[in-house]
């Protein structure tokens, strides 16, 4: 009797990164957390939007008018949101090795980097849907809660820098629930990478302002935090930023070397 071996599965095809990603999918819609981070996300951004237009105008002083940058103002929220989105990051993955169900899902795709690139790619798509929601939201709601006296702060999508701003903060978002992603594959403890996360977005923002004048403008425009807000400002930025695209650049870069070190460690250590 001639017994037929079973063929091999070829993980590398383009079908098995497809149903990888379906995988990764379902349970990104299927954890409570995904809702309620991005619930959150979406308030912080509209709620503080809608707070800051009906109360700051009319406070402002005639110089202080002529400096202000609404846009800035309306995503006012993106600093709260920060933490929602990042967090969210830092679960996708840490949450299946709290639960031992990593396990499960490296029996069912042997090939880690696919794991670790379906992971990203999902919850990329995510966060970006749901940031450049809750910051269009935002804007519009800036606009609409301004009262009567604050028409100088009125702009549209069109004029110069809007929209950059307000797509790019969703991209910031997107990008900072990534880095999280990649901390949480390299430390793979819900808690050790939610207070890493925090430490290098807070840290050194607050130990670069112990820095000499100079040096602070020189290296606190590529501290995390810095590089990857300057997209989402619209047009009044400080002459040491590195400018919109450039600064996400480097903000890119952070998000990069997280994952990709995160990327060694799924491929070289233990489940």
């Amino acid at each position: 009797m001639t017994i037929l071996a079973e063929p091999a599965v070829d993980y590398t095809r383009p079908k098995a990164f497809i149903n990888a990603l379906r995988s990764e999918l379902l349970k990104i819609r299927s954890v409570p957390s995904t809702f309620w981070t991005l619930a959150c996300a979406v308030l912080f951004n509209v709620v503080l939007a809608a707070v800051l237009a009906a109360l700051v105008p009319g406070r402002l002083s005639a110089s202080d008018r002529k400096t202000v940058d609404a846009i800035q103002l309306s995503l006012g929220g993106i600093h709260l949101s920060q933490v929602a989105v990042g967090v969210l990051g830092v679960l996708v993955i840490t949450s299946e090795y709290g639960t031992g169900m990593i396990k499960a899902t490296l029996s069912a795709v042997p090939r880690r980097g696919t794991v670790l690139s379906a992971k990203a790619l999902v919850f990329a798509l995510v966060a970006l849907v749901g940031g450049c929601v809750s910051t269009f939201a935002a804007y519009f709601a800036f606009q609409a809660f301004l009262p009567g006296d604050g028409s100088y702060m009125k702009t549209s999508l069109n004029d110069p820098g809007v929209l950059r701003a307000v797509f790019g903060g969703g991209l910031y978002l997107a990008v900072l629930g990534l880095f999280g992603l990649g901390l949480g594959a390299v430390i793979r403890s819900s808690a050790g990478a939610i207070a890493a996360l925090f430490g290098i977005l807070f840290v050194p923002q607050i130990l670069v302002q112990l820095l000499p004048g100079h040096w602070r403008d020189s290296i606190g425009r590529y501290l995390l935090m810095n590089s990857g807000s300057d997209v989402f400002v619209a047009a009044k930025r400080e002459a040491a930023s590195l400018g919109p695209w450039t600064g996400f650049g480097v903000f890119c870069l952070y998000a990069a070397v997280a994952l990709a070190t995160g990327y060694l460690s799924i491929t070289r250590r233990d489940a």
